[in-house]
């Protein structure tokens, strides 16, 4: 069961991790309503290193990129539901649009996105290889999306 660490304890963290010879895979991104693409891109993500840290965007972030009907599901709630994945080993929230500044911090080995991003689109991919690491791209599963599930669930209103 992975665990919520809070921004400021990130270097005690990584320093502990950087100690034991561990390495250090990261993704970001929502999570608003966790479905089966999800879990799968959660998973596959975990195969790249020995460690998975999830940049997890604050209901500030998330509403900054989504509009202002979103988050569906709290900060809280979306922390606490990757925490209980077994893949999942911390979980970390950042308020900025693009977790950037946070990857910087981290430094991970690897760093996963979603197929539809490529390293010349991928903003932060750029300071990820800066900082000695590479970025792994997932395929999506076909039609799994939080948005198809919205819609979804709107159609049957």
């Amino acid at each position: 069961m992975g665990s919520l660490v809070k921004r400021e304890e990130l270097p005690q963290l990584l320093e502990n991790l950087k100690k034991q010879g561990k390495t250090i895979v990261t993704t970001n991104g929502c999570f608003d309503i966790l479905h089966v693409g999800h879990v799968r891109y959660l998973q596959k993500t975990k195969t790249f290193a020995d460690v998975m840290i999830v940049c997890l965007n604050s209901d500030v972030s998330v509403k900054k990129i989504k509009g202002p009907d979103r988050p569906i599901n709290c900060e809280e709630d979306r922390a606490e539901i990757l925490c209980a994945l077994s893949c999942v080993d911390y979980v970390v929230l950042f308020d900025e649009s693009s977790p950037e500044k946070l990857l910087c911090e981290i430094k991970p080995d690897v760093h996963t996105k979603g197929a539809d991003y490529t390293l010349e689109t991928l903003p932060e991919a750029k300071s990820i290889i800066a900082n000695g690491g590479r970025v792994e791209f997932i395929s999506f599963v076909e039609g799994k999306s939080t948005t198809n599930v919205i819609k979804k669930i709107e159609a049957k209103s």
